[in-house]
């Protein structure tokens, strides 16, 4: 960009974050649990949220990377990203009207299409979301992409779950789906429309030709991830047909058991696999890159299901917050998530430039074991919301300091083609946390998912024993 930033400019590129995140807090942490909730009934409810949040996120990856792709050598008269920030905002604005319409329906047949809009939701919210990602890197110069960086912060997090918090959460307790869903589409015109502001300049000779080799990779590590999570699902379905004959404490130990480790060993073997696939042989000279994949993924499957699954928790912990009234506390609980995220992200950086890394990602996973385990110890609101916001003290801190652990230990001269399977890993974690831990929920209740989370936290903790950060000894 080579005319000087304006104040405004840091708006225009960084807007549609908080389009993104408020669809997302809207329709994957309170519209589908509550539609599919009314849909299959209470008794399978969180297999069925599980299996529509494996496969609808494994099509969010794919389609963000193919997106990503065709963005970047777009020759539109309208630029690079704007046409796709557009298209996407406009086919999610047709998807959450039929969300609105299949909401009249019942039974599987209405399970069943909300599963497919809610796939498509996904496809049109990444198809943006590849693009917006653009935006920085196109148009922001290095030196103010610090500031452009921060702002973004503040679009993504707080700001968006503040509104959730104070306007689609009421309206959602109040029972008007249809008045969440129209806030959540005037957020995204109303953003769209000022992203139309910024000023891109068409690509003017044809970009270089598409190397389809990363995609494919991308296929093959999906495909195998998504097999895994399948087979460890199935594995701990046949592990909960066993405690029928146990006493109820040593089924819901046995359960909880089997849960854990299957989870493990899907975070495990998840991350084996992408990596033999992605990097292939090289990925032995770099064993340190291994476990910090594993440390990301063991923390990043409690911390996305967590906020998944809070409104089935609250349903069950919780008397009088049958179905919909849920909404509103869950919504404010997330909010306090994200204003500690915000909070505790601003002097983690500096926190881990003086005390290191590894020892501040340790931190982290202790908070959000705490947080988690304080959710769990008395049913009361304030208690609730003292738990999350540690998990969003936990969040801060780890988001920060794993990300730049991560960026010390892969070799320099290849950095983008390791790094990038972290998005592997924040799509697995989504998927391994709600199919696995789905079926086990409706067999033994939300609180025994939870217990397995903040389980997982402490797992994380054991991951960076293999990790070497440099410059320390340990």
């Amino acid at each position: 960009m080579k005319r000087a930033m304006r104040w405004h400019d840091y708006i225009t590129v960084n807007v549609y974050w908080f389009a993104l995140t408020t669809r997302s807090q809207v329709v994957t942490a309170l519209v589908v649990p509550l539609l599919v909730q009314q849909f299959v009934g209470d008794a399978a409810k969180g297999a069925a949220v599980g299996q529509m949040r494996l496969w609808a996120l494994m099509a969010a990856l794919l389609v963000q990377s193919l997106m990503g792709m065709l963005s970047d050598r777009s020759m539109s008269r309208w630029g690079r990203r704007r046409p796709f920030i557009a298209s996407g905002t406009l086919a999610q604005l047709v998807v959450l009207a039929l969300i609105g319409f299949a909401a009249g329906m019942s039974g599987m047949a209405g399970y069943w299409v909300l599963f497919g809009l809610y796939i498509l939701s996904m496809v049109a919210s990444d198809t943006a979301h590849a693009a917006t990602q653009g935006l920085i890197p196109d148009l922001v110069p290095e030196e103010k992409r610090g500031t452009a960086a921060g702002i973004k912060a503040l679009f993504e997090v707080p700001f968006p779950l503040i509104f959730v918090s104070f306007v689609v959460g009421k309206l959602l307790s109040a029972g008007s789906l249809w008045g969440a869903l129209f806030a959540v589409m005037v957020i995204l015109v109303v953003c769209m429309l000022v992203t139309m502001l910024v000023r891109e300049k068409p690509l003017v000779h044809a970009p270089f030709a598409i190397d389809w080799k990363p995609f494919v990779r991308l296929v093959a590590m999906v495909g195998a991830f998504t097999l895994i999570i399948l087979a460890m699902g199935e594995l701990t379905k046949a592990a909960m047909r066993i405690p029928l004959a146990l006493s109820s404490n040593m089924g819901q130990a046995w359960v909880g058991f089997a849960g854990f480790l299957a989870m493990t060993v899907a975070i495990a073997l998840g991350v084996v696999a992408s990596i033999r696939i992605g990097i292939g042989p090289d990925a032995r000279k770099h064993p340190s890159f291994t476990w910090w994949v594993v440390n990301r993924l063991a923390f990043l499957v409690p911390a996305f299901n967590l906020a998944g699954f809070v409104i089935f928790f609250l349903q069950e912990r919780f008397v009088g917050m049958e179905r919909e009234k849920a909404a509103g506390p869950a919504a404010t609980a997330v909010m306090i998530v994200g204003v500690f995220v915000l909070i505790t992200a601003l002097p983690s950086g500096w926190l881990a430039d003086r005390v290191g890394k590894k020892p501040l990602v340790a931190v982290s996973c202790v908070l959000g074991a705490l947080g988690t385990f304080t959710l769990l110890a008395i049913p009361d609101v304030a208690v609730l919301y003292v738990g999350a916001a540690l998990i969003g003290a936990a969040l801060g801190l780890f988001f920060s300091a794993n990300w730049a652990l991560g960026t010390e230990i892969v070799p320099r001269d290849q950095a983008g083609r390791y790094l990038g399977l972290s998005n592997l890993a924040g799509a697995g974690a989504g998927a391994i946390g709600a199919y696995i831990g789905g079926p086990i929920a409706d067999e033994m209740g939300y609180v025994l998912l939870f217990a397995i989370y903040g389980s997982l936290f402490l797992l994380s903790i054991v991951a960076l024993i293999g990790i070497r950060e440099p410059g320390r000894s340990v």
